[in-house]
């Protein structure tokens, strides 16, 4: 069984920054080396720098690109300049002055070296389909074929390096299953070739479609297409941390570092809690005080029809002393939208709260037990093994009443005690 993994990406993320998280957790440099020269292609030396994040240790991932005629993609020298925190990954962004000089690697290139490299098959299969995301956001962006797109946009060697290093180094620590946390885009606008953006850049933008973000306090742009690109491959979900038992954390540097904020990726590595069932949920509220209360009945019916899995309703005192029903649904969180749809269509509301949580659910299974009133279903509830509860089934205790001409709470009385008898 592999290791499970959480990007905590409260400071964004880049290729270079999750290169370095890797190393950080242990995958050797020399390792990485070697994956990197199976590709057969150019890019310049390696290495990796302990440094200090707003007072955090982290492994900073660096790479410099030796520049032989008509062999290679120049780094660094490019004419645009990215005022944020990284120095890797931006594919989207490279405007070369002597582009003539230097080649570009093309998808086709890329896939041949992706070839021979060191990568398991599924790796290969996965590295290959990073970079036809990456060239199709481009070429979304750019509104041209996948075919036509600028070499240099999907061909930029760290972007190669970052991409083929994380694919290889997520093999290497064996994880398979990933979460991520929301991603801290930055805020403010970046300079790129083809203009001036607000953050997050255009192609950066589209790799993150549907997924959670969010524009924190720093002005600087902290998510690259390449840390878009990895992040959103990898991950499974996004929320908060999930329960797990935590072996290993590395922490990967952008460039900058930022005074208040650690301007690092933490990568924590380890094997999910599956000892206790423990989820991401959504709460979604409003409070209404106009609505003809024969309504709510039809809204509970469509809400639950929808992906509600629990719904219930509070009174409320609300403006003007009025008195008000609070409407409580919990959700998972990819229902969200049509569980606030239902409510905007079938209510009076104007306006949905909503945040998500975690919450714990006993272990449940259904148990058939014989009683002096007829086999009666029971609920049963554990934790660690623990049986903590157990109900008989109302429909059962009914159709029992009704059957042997007894009350209910009769039957219930007597189908509890042959419980606590087979206990």
């Amino acid at each position: 069984m592999g290791k499970a993994a959480y990007f905590d990406c409260f400071s964004g993320a880049s290729g270079d920054m999750i290169l370095g998280a890797l190393l950080d957790a242990g995958l050797p440099l020399e390792a990485l080396r070697g994956a990197l020269g199976s590709l057969a292609i150019e890019h310049g030396a390696i290495g990796a720098d302990r440094v200090i994040r707003a007072g955090v240790s982290a492994t900073k991932f660096r790479s410099s690109v030796s520049e032989p005629a008509a062999a290679v993609l120049s780094q660094h020298d490019d004419e645009h300049h990215h005022d944020h925190g990284h120095d890797h990954d931006h594919a989207h962004t490279h405007t070369h002055r002597s582009a003539e000089h230097h080649h570009h690697h093309s998808l086709t290139e890329i896939a041949d070296a992706i070839e021979r490299s060191a990568l398991s098959r599924e790796g290969k299969d996965r590295a290959r389909h990073l970079f036809n995301r990456l060239g199709e956001a481009e070429a979304a962006i750019h509104d041209i074929p996948l075919d036509r797109i600028h070499l240099h946009e999907v061909g930029a060697l760290d972007s190669i390096i970052d991409i083929i290093g994380v694919v290889y180094g997520m093999e290497w620590l064996g994880i398979d299953d990933v979460t991520a946390s929301a991603l801290n885009v930055g805020s403010g606008t970046v300079e790129c070739a083809h203009g001036t953006f607000p953050v997050p850049a255009p192609a950066t933008a589209r790799l993150l479609r549907g997924v959670p973000i969010y524009a924190g306090a720093v002005q600087a742009e902290l998510v690259t297409p390449t840390g878009a690109l990895l992040v959103t491959e990898y991950a499974r979900s996004f929320g908060p941390l999930p329960a797990m038992r935590v072996d290993v954390i590395g922490y990967g540097a952008g460039d900058r570092d930022f005074k208040k904020n650690p301007n690092v990726l933490r990568l924590l590595i380890g094997e999910k809690d599956t000892s206790r069932s423990i989820e991401r949920i959504m709460t979604l509220e409003c409070e209404i005080d106009d609505m003809n209360p024969q309504l709510f009945g039809p809204l509970m019916d469509r809400l639950y029809a929808v992906g509600a899995l629990d719904v219930f309703y509070s009174p409320v005192q609300m403006k003007k002393n009025r008195p008000g029903t609070l409407v409580t649904v919990i959700a998972p969180p990819d229902r969200r939208e049509p569980i606030a749809a239902a409510l905007f269509a079938e209510t009076t509301t104007i306006g949905v709260r909503y945040q998500e949580m975690m919450r714990e659910r006993l272990e449940r299974e259904i148990r058939t037990i014989e009683t002096p009133v007829g086999p009666i279903r029971f609920k049963i509830a554990s934790r660690d093994g623990r049986v903590v509860n157990a109900a008989p089934e109302f429909d059962d205790c009914v159709r029992a009443a009704r059957d042997r001409g007894m009350s209910i709470k009769d039957v219930q009385a007597a189908a509890l005690k042959a419980w606590l008898d087979l206990k």
